[in-house]
């Protein structure tokens, strides 16, 4: 089982910007999804950034002030959030699919954004 953990969240000012990371326990190389979601107060976990065969994809809502990158030196993923506004509220949590048919599926604990107007 891969180890998740993020960090970077915190509190910020709306038009703030944050950098949150997420350290793997293995090699982010082996994985076939890494990915980014969040999960605001009363919400359902949504997907923020994913990143399959090199190509990021992002959405609608984010799109244009999130940047997902990885640092494979240091098995690292960091989701880079610029102009936060209080809509982007919320636990932030790393996720990887690994393996044949991604039977491996881990999730980190997650990292509190919360974002004030």
């Amino acid at each position: 089982q891969v180890q998740l953990v993020e960090s970077g969240g915190g509190l910020v000012q709306t038009g703030g910007s944050l950098r949150l990371s997420c350290a793997a326990s293995a090699s982010i190389g082996g994985f076939n999804v890494m990915a980014w979601y969040r999960q605001a107060p009363g919400k359902q976990r949504e997907l923020v950034a994913e990143f399959i065969r090199l190509i990021v994809t992002y959405a609608n809502s984010v799109n244009g002030r999130f940047n997902f990158s990885t640092d494979n030196s240091k098995n690292t993923a960091q989701l880079q959030i610029n102009n936060l506004n209080p809509e982007d509220t919320g636990d932030y949590f790393c996720h990887v699919q690994a393996g044949y048919e991604n039977i491996l599926n881990s999730w980190g604990p997650g990292t509190q954004v919360t974002v004030s107007s």
